[in-house]
């Protein structure tokens, strides 16, 4: 039986194309929400799932680290994607007959200074490929979407303006997620890492959280901090490392760890997708 791999969005979302080029072998499956997403994936209705964590220009994607430390599912993979976002409208449009645009709020986020030198209003919608399809439904020339050059061909739009990014190094980082846990041999020398953690509010404990990592000679790659059920009283970290946990200097870095922080839980081994 065939693999699935599910992911956010509608065929041509960006997180669409990660699928096909991650491997051509599974079989992509769309849905409506992340939270759809990783319950899918939980109850076994598919294998893997292909969820965006960070982009290069827009910082990372809210919903996942709040989603991650709680689901029970293992980080097995990472993909990098070189975003092209493009913007497109019906077949009798062009740039001078837009009046707005719709699109993923990341998506708008990330072309925003293009939006204002066209004088479009810009409109969140689901994500890129929902909009494009919207925009094919509404058949109004005054409408366009920002979506990738796949949804203007599954949909019939016209593309009105490629490289709408307001940078041209725009990639996103995915994660590719399974139920089951998928670590490379410890041999493998190019793995990474990634952990959440807590520590309490008070004086130097993220100072002394994360002082074996040094001492060991670790590599941190990512730390990031969010607050946890809304308090400003205990904050949750995400980190990313070089390495396989087995290693003994990882080892030695997650106990001490251990002795200032609670609540460490390792949310995935896996090979890196690039030289780190």
């Amino acid at each position: 039986m065939t693999k699935t791999i599910i992911y956010q969005g509608e065929p041509g979302a960006n997180s669409h194309i990660a699928c096909e080029l991650f491997d051509q072998k599974l079989k992509s499956v769309a849905c409506g929400t992340f939270d759809q997403a990783f319950n899918k994936i939980i109850n076994g209705s598919n294998d893997f799932g292909m969820i965006p964590i960070e982009n290069s220009i827009a910082g990372r994607v809210a919903d996942i680290h709040r989603l991650m430390p709680t689901s029970g599912l293992k980080i097995v993979g990472e993909f990098f994607l070189e975003i092209q976002h493009t913007l497109m409208g019906v077949k009798n449009s062009d740039l001078s007959s837009l009046r707005t645009v719709r699109s993923h709020e990341m998506a708008l986020s990330q072309c925003r200074n293009s939006i204002e030198k066209l004088n479009l209003i810009s409109h969140v919608a689901a994500d890129t490929a929902g909009s494009a399809r919207e925009v094919s439904e509404l058949n109004d020339k005054t409408i366009g979407a920002i979506a990738s050059p796949l949804a203007a061909e599954i949909y019939n739009l016209k593309i009105l303006k490629e490289n709408m990014e307001d940078k041209g190094f725009n990639t996103t980082r995915f994660l590719i997620l399974s139920r089951d846990e998928m670590r490379p041999d410890i041999k493998e020398k190019n793995s990474l890492t990634t952990l959440v953690f807590k520590v309490r509010n008070v004086p130097s404990a993220l100072y002394k959280a994360l002082g074996g990592f040094a001492t060991n000679g670790v590599n941190m790659l990512k730390l990031e901090s969010y607050q946890v059920d809304g308090s400003f009283l205990a904050t949750q970290f995400y980190v990313d490392i070089k390495g396989h946990c087995e290693e003994n200097s990882v080892k030695s870095a997650l106990d001490e760890l251990s002795n200032y922080a609670e609540e460490i839980k390792i949310l995935g081994v896996y090979p890196a997708s690039r030289e780190i």
